[in-house]
């Protein structure tokens, strides 16, 4: 029997939403550059190609970082099964799967579409976790190559990406460029790199909020549609308390080593996400989360 990930209306008004305010904000910025004289082509031509490299690597590059390797079903047999198990549930195509020898138990979904998808869970997750839990942990991360929010979040993250890297080359234009020629040239020169960086600021600032209020939807979103496909919204919730219990006992210095990838993580790297619910976190709370769970438990055990 075919149960596919529950289409998610939410989800779907958000991110097209989050992606059109970026995409406005994105031209506004080009404007800003723009009118100060910045030399747009060159930024253009440096930012399409950050994009294009995000976008069609950021697979590669997500694996790279964690220093983890595909497994075909030899090598991994359990894990292969259960992913082949739930694709077939869901009427998904099977995305590669890879394992990253590391003690911090995690996974996450990388991939700009259904085809060129991977998800990769750590050792350490794998010897925490048993089979419905691990089940629920790997429903939740195709949960989010089957709604497509890997390639928008990459997208999405682009553009903070974008102005952090024209914030840093204003600063160094501002101390190393401006010590030359007249002082209306100085000044004038010195404005414009002030405009640019204050620009840039702000861009980055309302893309990280944006992104950040998009990602805790979404890892509600792939918590329903986990529960909904496996039918065991208690194993994921047990799945989650482990996953937060084991990563507070991992060292700061691997968690900050991983922190980078928070987004992309079934729970984040960094074990004081688990109890803060704020505008800067990527995930919901611990809390959140498990009510969430468990209010979908009381419905199929009540039949509603």
């Amino acid at each position: 029997m075919v149960n596919h990930f529950p289409p998610d209306r939410g989800l779907t008004a958000r991110m097209l939403f989050t992606m059109f305010l970026i995409g406005l904000l994105y031209v506004v910025f080009i404007g800003v550059l723009i009118a100060v004289g910045v030399s747009y082509f060159l930024i253009i031509l440096i930012s399409g190609g950050l994009l294009f490299a995000q976008y069609f690597f950021s697979d590669r590059i997500a694996l790279a970082s964690m220093g983890a390797h595909e497994v075909d079903a030899r090598q991994a047999p359990q894990l292969h099964t259960m992913i082949e198990r739930l694709c077939v549930l869901a009427d998904l195509p099977k995305p590669r799967v890879a394992v990253s020898d590391s003690p911090m138990p995690n996974a996450f979904a990388a991939g700009r579409n259904q085809k060129s998808s991977v998800v990769c869970v750590t050792t350490g997750l794998m010897e925490k976790l048993n089979e419905p839990e691990l089940e629920g942990v790997l429903a939740h991360e195709l949960s989010h190559i089957a709604h497509r929010d890997v390639a928008v979040m990459t997208i999405a993250s682009f553009l903070g990406m974008l102005a952090g890297l024209i914030t840093r080359y204003g600063f160094y234009s501002g101390a190393y460029g401006g010590g030359y020629g007249r002082d209306n040239d100085n000044n004038s020169a010195g404005s414009m790199i002030m405009v640019v960086i204050l620009a840039s600021v702000v861009v980055y600032a309302v893309s990280f909020f944006l992104t950040r209020a998009l990602s805790r939807y979404r890892e509600l979103s792939a918590d329903r549609a986990a529960a909904t496909v496996t039918g065991r919204p208690s194993s994921l919730a047990s799945a989650l308390v482990k996953v937060s219990g084991e990563m507070a006992r991992i060292p700061q210095r691997d968690l900050r080593r991983a922190e980078p990838l928070n987004a992309f993580f079934f729970t984040p790297a960094l074990s004081k996400g688990f109890s803060l619910s704020s505008v800067f976190s990527t995930h919901p709370s611990l809390e959140r989360r498990l009510q969430q769970l468990s209010a979908m438990e009381s419905n199929m055990g009540s039949g509603a």
